[in-house]
């Protein structure tokens, strides 16, 4: 019940769906999906996080999405046979619930509620996916990593965070060298520390300053799909 689309779930519906999960914890960088293949489970986060990434033909990739505890990933298939159009990586340390995409289409053909979430979850994740989008092509690097920084803090429920740098540069599609340009400038000016791949929030008001409108954007969307 860590999982706040599972907790808002009608007791009838969320009982139907309980014997068939189960949960596993996984480490960071651990790919779920890869773009193109079939989705044959459906993932209810506990803590964490995942990334949901757009893979381009010379194999690049940048995040479109992140999913935490408010979410679920491959929800879709609960509305038929899905393939994946992104990649999933497990962004931060996970633990969650998991259950076949066959037992999920099962439960959800005869419930409204469970019908309604894939659906839901769908519009906060396309939100996300356009917001994200215009932020990619419009602000600068240093606001998107203090963006994504605040994100990141979110979904954790911590100020701190374990993330290398390699990590971040593919996170955000840039060059690695970039990130440590502006993880540097962003300590300098006391909102964070960073080292050896752990960053620590000291000063939320001052990262939210520096970072762009995109992070209150998304968390107005969010609630207001939610």
């Amino acid at each position: 019940m860590d999982n706040k689309l599972l907790a808002s779930l009608p007791r009838d519906d969320f009982d139907r769906l309980l014997p068939h999960l189960s949960t596993v914890s996984l480490q960071q960088g651990i790919v779920l999906t890869e773009a193109g293949d079939e989705v044959d489970q459906i993932y209810f986060p506990h803590y964490g996080m995942l990334s949901l990434l757009a893979v381009l033909r010379d194999g690049k990739a940048i995040e479109t999405a992140t999913v935490g505890r408010e979410g679920v990933v491959g929800a879709m298939a609960g509305l038929g046979f899905y393939k994946s159009l992104v990649r999933v990586v497990v962004q931060m340390p996970v633990s969650v619930s998991k259950i076949s995409a066959s037992h999920f289409r099962t439960i959800a053909a005869s419930s409204d509620p469970v019908r309604n979430l894939c659906i839901r979850y769908n519009e906060v994740l396309l939100s996300q996916a356009r917001v994200t989008a215009a932020c990619n092509a419009l602000h600068s690097i240093e606001a998107r990593f203090c963006r994504w920084l605040l994100q990141s803090a979110d979904r954790a429920a911590s100020d701190t965070v374990a993330l290398t740098q390699e990590f971040l540069a593919e996170m955000l599609g840039v060059r690695r060298t970039s990130v440590t340009e502006v993880a540097s400038k962003v300590q300098a000016a006391g909102a964070i520390t960073y080292s050896r791949g752990v960053i620590k929030i000291l000063d939320r008001p001052a990262l939210m300053r520096m970072s762009c409108e995109c992070y209150e954007t998304l968390l107005d969307q969010s609630a207001t799909l939610a």
